[in-house]
């Protein structure tokens, strides 16, 4: 398969700046409202206390970058894991959990808020495949699936706004059909079609539904 870098549209990437600058206008209560959620956890409890931020090393058209995420591990969990290891997976046990990340963060998927500044670095496209860790990618090509070495990873996705109605096996299918898309729709039908996904990426956020244990 050819792993050379789609070309991205140019109406995409202007969609890309402008959008994500509006959303965090617009988001800046409900950013100030996490800070402070996770600010108030720190308090009740010793062991929830650390940094605000998040990093992790994540691929994006096939080049590493920092992730920005809140932190919703306590800082114990994040000492013990690896450099190597994917944070997603201790979040799946709520025991690992800040008060914030379990009770605030992770159900309305606000942890995630702040990848709209990678969007605004050039990182990341507010549209695409959600970005993995090198090592993940690395086992995608080896069944030979390139498509996060030839697009930009998203800070939402077909896959993402269809929780619950798809099997997860079909993931990888949606993944593929967008990226397809990105590589044949005029620019503006893209646009129109990203727009659309964003819709619903904000109502499934409204559900509440990011935490489920």
């Amino acid at each position: 398969m050819d792993t050379a870098r789609a070309a991205y549209p140019l109406a995409k990437r202007v969609e890309d700046r402008g959008v994500a600058a509006v959303l965090l206008v617009l988001l800046s209560p409900l950013i100030a409202l996490a800070g402070g959620a996770a600010a108030l956890g720190g308090l009740l409890s010793r062991r929830d206390r650390g940094p605000l931020l998040y990093r992790e090393r994540r691929i994006s058209r096939g080049r590493e970058f920092s992730l920005l995420k809140f932190r919703t591990l306590r800082r114990d969990v994040l000492e013990r894991m690896a450099a190597d290891e994917h944070a997603r997976l201790y979040e799946a046990d709520s025991a690992n959990l800040t008060w914030a990340g379990r009770r605030v963060l992770k159900p309305w998927y606000l942890d995630e808020l702040p990848q709209l500044v990678n969007v605004l670095r050039g990182e990341m496209s507010l549209v695409g495949p959600r970005p993995w860790p090198r090592e993940m990618v690395d086992r995608q090509l080896e069944a030979g699936l390139d498509y996060r070495n030839r697009v930009p990873a998203g800070w939402t996705g077909p896959a993402q706004v269809q929780k619950g109605e798809v099997e997860t096996d079909h993931y990888t299918e949606l993944d593929l059909a967008y990226t397809e898309a990105c590589t044949s729709s005029p620019g503006l039908a893209l646009v129109r079609h990203d727009l659309a996904i964003l819709w619903r990426t904000v109502r499934v956020m409204l559900r509440g539904e990011g935490l489920r244990f």
